[in-house]
């Protein structure tokens, strides 16, 4: 069980990197939310379908990960006010998706997207502009965001679906888990006043549009 481990975290490494694995370690997930290892993804029959779970497997990782950028840079704004608690919350459920997103990228040998370290930047930066505009501003954020993330798990839910419900049984159950709690944080931004800022609509869209634009490249690069 050692030297499998060991062997899990050399490949990991190799595969991300001295750098981005220290900026991995400053998400940490705490012990209580922490999952167990296992495989949720079957081996591809063929070269297509391994692009398409590939392609998949990518985005959301990707997502995940720069949702817990979004959170990390509302904390730092918000983090000691009445608000930071409900932010910490909300966060260390993405810290526990992007966890399991880590592993199974390492199990199936997927790379992540080489934008990690953009995203890295853009989502620190998203999340502490929306947070200096007030709760309110972190909560459109939150809104608009746990919106694109949650429409693109249902697009890719419905496209597990309809090609063998079956043979994603593990994976429809891992992404559709993810997508309620995306939900229940979209949720939880309309009750914490998110659409009592100023122009949220004009707020909204655009950082849609972002999210999109993230989604189509993420996928690719």
């Amino acid at each position: 069980m050692h030297r499998a481990a060991h062997t899990a975290l050399y490949d990991w490494s190799n595969i991300l990197g001295p750098a981005m694995i220290r900026q991995c370690l400053n998400c940490r997930v705490p012990p209580q939310l922490s999952s167990r290892a296992y495989s949720v993804v079957p081996t591809p029959c063929d070269s297509e379908e391994k692009e398409m779970l590939d392609r998949m497997l990518r985005v959301d990782h990707a997502g995940e990960y720069g949702a817990n950028r979004i959170y990390a840079g509302q904390m730092a704004v918000l983090g000691r006010t009445s608000t930071g608690p409900l932010i910490q919350e909300m966060w260390d459920q993405e810290k526990l998706h992007l966890s399991k997103f880590n592993e199974i990228l390492a199990e199936n040998r997927v790379r992540p997207t080489a934008l990690l370290p953009l995203w890295n930047i853009a989502g620190f930066l998203l999340g502490a502009s929306s947070a200096l505009l007030g709760k309110e501003g972190a909560m459109a954020c939150t809104v608009a965001v746990e919106e694109s993330i949650s429409e693109h798990y249902n697009s890719q839910i419905r496209a597990l679906m309809e090609r063998d419900p079956e043979r994603y049984t593990e994976l429809l159950q891992v992404i559709k888990e993810f997508r309620d709690d995306e939900l229940e944080h979209h949720d939880t931004g309309l009750e914490h006043d998110a659409e009592k800022i100023p122009g949220y609509w004009l707020i909204k869209n655009a950082i849609q549009l972002g999210c999109k634009a993230a989604i189509y490249v993420s996928q690719r690069v």
